[in-house]
């Protein structure tokens, strides 16, 4: 059996969380462990042309930037190339190469890998010849491989097997392989392949360990992993574990104190606030064959609650999402299929009355005392968004929500609150329908079409999926005479439901049948403001 080689890659793969701008003294500090625990290769970054955004040293890897590292003796190095920029790159795949590397022997770095999808491996290979020329070992990961076919993996190996690669990797990019699926790749490669092989696993569906461990029972002789998993979206096979899981096929001293302690003190303080590592989320994305990216984008922006989490997942689920586009997870979010036409008419009770919109913001519960002093002193029609209780449910008329993944995770709530629910019955499934069977719901048709406001009689066309634009939508096609707003205080300037809520207030003031609005609470939006205490 082939010596089992260790690579860990958390300069390269974690660089996903931090823009790859790990500070000096952690790297130093990291190089030093891995030395002790004994990994055979540590890949200290990306090798890489691309200029666009903030990226730190570790998206490039320098020559110049290694040489300014404390390397321990005998400490192995790589670097990884993602083989898009050199096949596309227009002084061709060669050239390419030669501008990234100069000969091995002026060179700190002694592997060179590339991530490549399966429709560019046969280019890749001209750049494998000449780094190989160039005194250079050289190694191919193929990403997403789990649902190639048989001959699709004996062809790659067929065209590996003419050059001279020291490891053909695989890589399981979307976290979704399980043992079985390990050993039938290892067995299709191995049809034309008779070289070394790699792994390198995803943690999506908690399986990154024993995946490596199944190819390694299989003869895959270089295994990928990262400090504590830290990779893109929920990370990676965790070094710590692979060492110990390896430890008796793997010949020398380990000594796991240095790591172990760096992990106590930086790496699980950084986990902690990037949020690397699996969850239900990612087990999803695993089990659908998801770019893990999205979950990774998603969690990151606070406009993405669990509702719309679960939406974009389902959404990609039909329409496809192993290459990640932001315009999917957008249309996921939304979550709209139904029509613009309902059975309900808003028109026979809102007509020339005064509407008051209550959100979840925070001032509506510290004015709610005023807020209940205007509502039995005014009588206006009081809309609540979705299963917040901001007064006294005696004075609520309607709840109004619209995104189907939030009712379903409401639906237990409304039931309790017993309030009248408008809400587009088009967008919802039979379960749904069950789950709300002893709600009185009104139903307001809704299509979502961006940056668009038109209303109807019994129902509308909205620029997004938010609970509030379907509120103003109702209140205008029910020709209200003014709409009150409470509990819209708004965020942060540079918060992207800022963003988001300014454009929503700017495009419907400017529609044909909008109703004038102003807020009675303290908000940041550039809308009209008085105070409740002054109606």
């Amino acid at each position: 059996m082939a010596r089992i080689r260790v690579i860990d890659c958390t300069l390269r793969d974690g660089g996903y969380y931090n823009a790859w701008n790990f500070d000096v003294d952690l790297v130093n500090e990291y190089l030093a462990a891995m030395h002790a625990a004994g990994v055979d290769y540590v890949e200290v970054g990306f090798r890489s042309f691309e200029k666009s955004g903030f990226k730190g040293a570790c998206a490039y890897t320098t020559d110049n930037y290694i040489r300014t590292l404390k390397i321990p003796e005998g400490q192995v190095l790589g670097v990884m190339v993602n083989a898009a920029e050199i096949v596309n790159h227009p002084a061709g795949v060669v050239g390419a190469t030669s501008l990234l590397f100069s000969s091995a022997h002026l060179s700190p770095v002694d592997l060179v890998r590339f991530a490549c999808h399966f429709h560019e491996f046969e280019a890749t290979l001209q750049a494998c010849d000449w780094l190989k020329a160039n005194g250079y070992r050289v190694g191919i990961n193929l990403m997403q491989v789990a649902d190639r076919t048989e001959e699709e993996l004996h062809h790659i190996g067929r065209l590996a097997s003419a050059h001279d690669l020291d490891v053909l990797y695989f890589a399981d990019s979307l976290g979704s392989m399980d043992a079985a699926q390990t050993e039938r790749i290892v067995r299709a490669l191995r049809v034309a392949w008779s070289g070394e092989m790699g792994i390198h696993t995803h943690d999506n569906m908690g399986r990154a360990v024993s995946n490596t461990l199944k190819a390694v029972e299989c003869g895959v002789a270089w295994v990928d992993s990262t400090v504590t998993g830290m990779g893109r979206g929920p990370g990676n096979a965790q070094t710590e574990y692979v060492l110990m899981e390896l430890e008796a096929e793997r010949p020398g001293r380990m000594n796991l104190s240095p790591l172990m302690s760096l992990i106590r003190r930086r790496f699980g303080p950084m986990q902690f606030e990037c949020g690397w590592g699996k969850n239900p989320y990612y087990f999803l994305s695993g089990k659908y064959g998801i770019h893990p990216t999205y979950i990774q984008e998603m969690l990151s922006d606070p406009r993405y609650g669990e509702a719309e989490i679960l939406s974009v997942i389902d959404h990609l689920r039909q329409v496809g999402g192993k290459k990640f586009r932001s315009d999917l997870m957008e249309q996921g979010r939304q979550a709209s299929s139904g029509a613009s036409s309902g059975g309900w008419r808003p028109d026979v009770s809102f007509r020339g009355r005064d509407v008051l919109i209550i959100g979840a913001g925070p001032s509506a519960a510290v004015h709610a005392p005023a807020i209940e002093d205007y509502v039995l002193r005014a009588k206006p029609i009081v809309m609540v968004l979705n299963t917040s209780e901001p007064v006294r449910a005696e004075l609520v008329d309607y709840r109004v929500a619209c995104h189907a993944f939030r009712l379903m995770a409401d639906s237990h709530r409304y039931e309790v609150l017993g309030h009248r629910l408008i809400a587009p019955v088009g967008q919802m499934d039979d379960s749904l329908r069950d789950s709300l069977g002893g709600v009185e719901i009104l139903d307001f048709g809704l299509s979502v079409e961006s940056m668009a406001f038109e209303f109807r009689g019994d129902g509308a066309v909205v620029p997004t999926s938010l609970a509030i634009a379907y509120a103003l939508a109702v209140c205008s096609s029910g020709h209200a005479k003014a709409i009150k707003l409470a509990g819209f205080d708004g965020f942060s300037s540079d918060d992207p439901r800022q963003i988001e809520m300014s454009e929503l207030f700017a495009a419907y003031a400017a529609a044909e049948g909008a109703v004038p609005l102003e807020s009675i609470t303290p908000t940041s939006y550039k809308i009209p403001v008085t105070s409740v205490y002054a109606l």
